[in-house]
């Protein structure tokens, strides 16, 4: 089968220059000699075919004798057959090579690279923990007489929260008070007869160590009346009380509650207080990142964090880091984070888990590619870079920093064209041409949410 001459021709269009004109003629001609040079070879092989068939078919079985025998008889027509069937098709792939053969340039979604500041995010799930926490216990053995909160109120520093059985109490100052004040009258009276000479000093001294040694058992007295009044010492929410009206409660460490059938009677807390607003966050920060924030803490600027709680992550909380522990955990070779958070709506509650994203440092004029650009191969990593003429060339990088599908990396410049989407099948000079639409994401850095960190 022939092909027509046209076909060659149209891939030549003739230009003005004579010059031209005549490499462009003699292209021709030269083409259309090889395809009388095919036509002649494939003549051949048929009149070869033709020839020889009916002695192949008489033949009743091919073996090794034969076929050596064949080969050994017509050895230099089948060299020649194949001489000519080599150099056409090298001829063949010299005119047409396959980049010209192939359909044409690759649809590609690409972007340019520019510089910016990308911040080095740590992300860490912990635990909502209060900011002050307070049990109330009683300091003396007694018994409530009165009760002035309720489950979960709110209550303010120095409000009063239950009344104790304060009658001995309150006696026993009383008592005390009157011998002091006594004793005050006294060391007066004394101080009168000494300045008449109707005592010595030696019994002024006595007088007054009298009136300061009552004065300090009545304050004594009072301190220990004050017990039975028990107020809060923080601004907070009251948790459930574990006492009631009659209620004999107890000094203790120990938050012992023991029910029967009878009643239920408590040692130890009464109820707790618990500050909500605001609240704080506590995490752990893997070792090999506590040189980034410890980097960041030494230049004196707050390390930020935002804290999402639940799995819907609807609402961000946004605060700083308070304290970084002193001592790494072995045991899990990470150290303890503790940040502060505002709860002004009171939704958060101690003993949650929560999400959160630290903001550990910030790569000053970093280059952030979209990681789904980065192709791996057996080298290594690399991008396709498409230059003026549309054309692709593959170049290495090294990932420096890797979050949320954008990736830092070094290896191109600033201005760099790279491939994006459409990247599977391109190689090193294959021609490119960018999607009308465009479909590739932005090499936008994470700005607002980092796992934790991940340097490689």
């Amino acid at each position: 089968m022939t092909l027509p001459q046209d076909a060659f021709k149209t891939a030549y269009k003739p230009k003005k220059n004579e010059t031209v004109s005549k490499i462009e003629s003699s292209l021709d001609k030269l083409l259309v000699k090889l395809v009388h040079l095919k036509d002649a070879i494939q003549s051949c092989l048929c009149n070869l075919w033709t020839k020889y068939l009916p002695q192949i078919g008489k033949l009743k079985s091919i073996n090794y004798a034969s076929s050596k025998a064949f080969i050994k008889r017509y050895k230099w027509r089948i060299l020649i057959i194949l001489i000519l069937l080599y150099a056409g098709s090298k001829t063949y792939d010299y005119f047409f090579p396959a980049g010209k053969k192939a359909s044409g340039p690759q649809t590609i979604t690409s972007i340019v690279v520019e510089k910016k500041d990308v911040p080095l995010i740590i992300e860490a799930t912990g635990t909502i923990v209060s900011n002050s926490i307070v049990d109330i216990r009683p300091m003396i053995t007694n018994t409530v007489t009165k009760i002035h909160i309720k489950d979960g109120q709110e209550v303010t520093e120095g409000q009063l929260l239950f009344s104790l059985d304060d009658r001995n109490d309150k006696a026993n100052y009383e008592k005390l008070k009157a011998l002091a004040d006594d004793s005050q009258k006294q060391y007066l009276r004394a101080k009168e007869l000494v300045a008449k000479n109707f005592i010595s000093k030696a019994g002024l001294e006595t007088s007054l160590a009298n009136a300061k040694s009552a004065q300090a058992a009545a304050r004594s007295a009072e301190v220990q009346l004050s017990f039975d009044l028990i107020r809060s010492p923080i601004n907070g929410r009251a948790g459930i009380i574990n006492v009631f009206p009659g209620s004999f409660v107890q000094a203790s460490n120990a938050v012992i509650s023991s029910t029967n059938a009878s009643a239920t009677s408590t040692t130890g807390s009464m109820v707790t207080i618990t500050q909500l607003n605001p609240i704080n966050v506590q995490f752990v920060v893997p070792e090999k990142d506590i040189p980034i924030i410890l980097e960041n803490k030494k230049a004196d600027e707050p390390l930020k964090v935002k804290v999402t709680v639940g799995n819907t992550g609807k609402t961000v909380y946004e605060g700083q880091v308070l304290v970084i522990d002193n001592q790494v955990d072995p045991a899990i070779a990470a150290v303890r984070v503790k940040a502060q958070i505002p709860n002004e709506k009171m939704e958060l509650l101690p003993g949650q888990f929560a999400r959160i994203s630290l903001n550990a440092n910030t790569l000053k004029d970093a280059l952030a590619v979209p990681t789904q650009a980065i192709v791996i191969s057996p080298t290594g990593r690399l991008v396709y870079v498409v230059d003026k003429d549309d054309k692709v060339t593959a170049k290495p990088v090294k990932v420096t920093y890797e979050y949320q599908g954008n990736s830092v990396v070094t290896g191109i410049q600033a201005g760099d064209r790279i491939v994006v989407e459409g990247k599977q099948n391109l190689r090193t000079g294959s021609k490119v041409r960018e999607s009308k639409i465009s479909k590739g994401p932005a090499p936008a850095a994470p700005a607002n949410n980092a796992p934790a960190s991940e340097q490689k």
